[in-house]
């Protein structure tokens, strides 16, 4: 396990602009969801050439990770760009109102519902997989403010689309900023106040300390901060993640961290980034075309 300050290829920034994205949301609000679904088929196919870094590294994932051959790996490009376009077009609507025109399943063992339930506050820890925020609205049953943490520059473009669309914010956002440690003491009052705190373990932002890890049998460098956070303020840490299963259709995917006992020679965020690294392999192979980390994740 090798840790340090990395070179990585992610800029900090996610593709995709204010403009596209309300331009799905009239879609959505005029012609309904399978309508933007259509139109979503041939948005990829432009999508494809005219993102080389994103392809490729899709490719690189499909060919040296799964072991696709050439003509599957062609077929995964699309698909996993169209579905990164059906998470966005889904959590859209969920967040317009259209909730119940959706099915979930859920896995939630009894000890989470304990947790979720209890007034201590929690990490809720997630990936750039899936769908998290479709399942936003659910956490609103324990009564609790959710508190999401990300970049600023992923924080001002989401200000931009609430702001374009009138809407209510259904989170509170902890951004992180550059060269700041004024995240830290918000995540620590928010979860003095029994909030929960939702946090992304793999995606490493410019700068930050990083630790190789094994992962889907090839070396991956994951951040330390998330996992030192969650060692550092003691508290109950759920993995969720939201998997599409169909046509409107979700699978809520939750997991407690059992941390144990440490041993002399593991720290508590080692613990915890190993068995998050376990589940997430799990359930990546599940649905491994609706992992979004377009860059060159794998060494």
């Amino acid at each position: 396990m090798k840790k340090g300050r990395v070179r990585i290829e992610w800029s900090g920034k996610s593709r995709g602009g204010v403009t596209g994205y309300l331009t799905f949301v009239f879609i959505i609000k005029h012609f309904g969801v399978t309508m933007a679904y259509v139109l979503l088929s041939f948005v990829v196919i432009y999508f494809i050439p005219f993102a080389p870094k994103a392809t490729s590294s899709v490719w690189q994932y499909s060919r040296k990770i799964l072991g696709n051959g050439v003509f599957s790996s062609l077929l995964f490009v699309y698909r996993s760009f169209f579905n990164l376009g059906v998470a966005l077009i889904d959590k859209t609507a969920v967040a317009s109102g259209q909730y119940h025109k959706f099915s979930f399943e859920f896995h939630e063992p009894q000890e989470v519902k304990d947790v979720l339930n209890s007034k201590t506050g929690a990490v809720i820890m997630g990936a750039h997989f899936g769908n998290w925020e479709i399942g936003a609205p659910y956490f609103d049953k324990y009564g609790k403010e959710m508190c999401v943490v990300m970049v600023e520059s992923e924080y001002q473009k989401i200000k931009q689309i609430l702001e374009a669309q009138k809407r209510v914010k259904t989170f509170r956002v902890i951004p992180v900023k550059e060269n700041s440690l004024a995240h830290i003491f918000e995540i620590r009052d928010a979860l003095d106040e029994g909030a929960y705190i939702a946090i992304q373990g793999d995606r490493i932002n410019p700068g930050s300390r990083g630790v190789e890890m094994d992962f889907m049998g090839s070396k991956a460098t994951f951040p330390l901060g998330p996992f030192v956070i969650a060692a550092r303020f003691d508290v109950p840490v759920v993995f969720y993640y939201a998997i599409r299963t169909g046509y409107k259709k979700y699978l809520f995917h939750f997991n407690l961290c059992k941390k144990g006992a440490l041993s002399n020679s593991e720290r508590g965020e080692t613990v915890i980034l190993k068995s998050y690294i376990n589940g997430l392999e799990q359930v990546v192979k599940t649905a491994p075309e609706q992992w979004f980390n377009y860059y060159r994740f794998w060494k």
